[in-house]
This record gives structure tokens, C-alpha cells and sequence, in this order.
């Protein structure tokens, strides 16, 4: 009776498998958008608790409606739009238009809250991008040379692996969007549940977000929603909080 032989090879070579440009695209937009980032952002509501605190939202569907209008009437206007120029600009080395538009993010923090925030979270960032070792030299020196602005560094984190600029914004406003459900359900309070709720009513509004930042020249880029800014800076006294802003 004939026993099989099995032979073990002695030496193997493993070849890595391959990653397409769209697959580690894909990998980097998602961890950008992670709310695991280490740069803070889970401990700011942005004004949401204090409109929480004066009435404003006070269950799930006027936090939705909170949420929806701060996206399209702060963030598509404002800090989107800008990273949409931000973005090729790092890619394009155009240093003087990185120049005006980190002084624009400065000039528009509208409340010490506003502010406190963006450079906190830009500093956190620009730290993060330093271990990453990803990053040029010279875009990091560049980079810490501006006023630290969470919206400028993140321009610079996105425009890394060179994503289609439609895929980098969709990928920051649901970083936005999961970071202000989280607070949402902290504070309003309501449950789990609901905050899906309320993050598939901002996903299904991100795109359309998106294109409006995306169709305003750089001249056209505002700041300007009067409640919000009356709202954080009577956060900054206000007696019982669980946020930053």
C-alpha cells in the first residue's frame, strides 16, 4: 500500500497583497473622519448646548433641524467652502492663498469659544500629521507658521493622498456630523436610536452640503449666523456644562 508524500517547502515567499490608489484613498478619508482622531473634537457642541439650554432643541427632531441648518448655513458656507480651496491649494505649494484664508478662518471665530476650538483642534492635528510622518517638512513648517486653524490643517491632511475634493468634504462633514450626533444624544439627552436617526437625516443631506461648498468662490465664502455666535458666547458663562463650546 503506497502512503502519500507531502512535502513542506523550506522557503516561502509571501507577496503583500496589492492595494489600488482608490482602496488607500478610501482608508485615509475614513480615518480622518474617525471620531478616534485624537484632536478633541468630542468635547465641543459647538453651541449646541446652549441652544439646548434656551429651548432652541429639546428632542430629537428640533436637534435634527439644529444640525441640518448649522451644516448648510455654517459649515457649506463657511469652513467647507473654504477647504474646497484649501485643499488644491495645499496640493498646488499656493502659499499665499493658504495665507488668506487661514487669516479668514481667524478673523470669522466669532466668540473665544469659537476660537479656543480651532486652534486647539489644529494644534492636535498639525501634531498628529508630525507622527504620522506622512507630511512633507516643508508643509509641516509652512503649516505651523499660520494661525493654528482646525480647517486649514485638516485641508492639509486631506489633500495627502490626493482624493477626488468631492470625497474629501463628504468624508469631514460626516466626521462633523457623527461628532455633533454624539453630543446630541449627551445633552438633549435622547437615545442611541435616535441619534441614527438624526445622522441619516445628516447623510442624506452631506451631498447636496457638499456641492454648495464646492460651487462658492473663494470671494463668496461667509460667516455669518448671528444665533450660533450669540449662543456660544453665552456658553462661555454659563452654569452647568458638559462641553468645551
Amino acid at each position: 500500500m503506497r502512503t502519500a508524500t507531502v512535502t513542506t517547502p523550506t522557503h516561502m515567499v509571501i507577496t503583500p497583497m496589492a492595494t489600488d490608489m482608490g482602496t488607500t484613498n478610501l482608508l485615509a478619508l475614513l480615518w480622518l473622519a474617525s471620531p478616534a482622531l485624537p484632536v478633541g473634537g468630542f468635547s465641543y457642541s459647538e453651541g449646541l448646548e446652549a441652544a439646548i439650554e434656551h429651548g432652541f432643541v429639546h428632542d430629537e427632531h428640533s436637534a435634527g433641524d439644529w444640525l441640518i441648518d448649522q451644516l448648510h448655513l455654517s459649515q457649506a458656507r463657511g469652513d467647507m467652502a473654504l477647504m474646497a480651496h484649501a485643499i488644491p491649494a495645499w496640493q498646488n505649494h499656493d502659499t499665499a492663498k493658504l495665507q488668506a484664508l487661514a487669516e479668514w478662518v481667524m478673523m470669522t471665530r466669532e466668540s473665544a469659544e469659537m476660537r479656543l476650538q480651532t486652534e486647539q483642534m489644529g494644534r492636535s492635528l498639525l501634531d498628529w500629521l508630525r507622527n504620522q510622518q506622512s507630511t512633507s517638512r516643508e508643509s509641516l513648517a509652512f503649516c505651523a507658521q499660520l494661525p493654528p486653524s482646525y480647517p486649514l490643517v485638516m485641508s492639509l491632511a486631506l489633500s495627502l493622498s490626493r482624493p477626488a475634493l468631492a470625497d474629501a468634504l463628504q468624508a469631514y462633514a460626516f466626521g462633523w456630523s457623527e461628532n455633533m450626533t454624539q453630543a446630541a444624544i449627551k445633552t438633549v439627552p435622547i437615545g442611541q436610536n435616535a441619534g441614527q436617526r438624526i445622522l441619516a437625516r445628516l447623510a442624506t443631506a452631506i451631498p447636496d452640503a457638499v456641492a454648495e461648498a464646492m460651487a462658492l468662490p473663494e470671494q463668496a465664502i461667509q460667516a455669518f449666523t448671528p444665533r450660533l455666535a450669540i449662543l456660544s458666547a453665552r456658553h462661555e458663562t454659563q452654569y452647568s456644562r458638559l462641553f468645551r463650546s
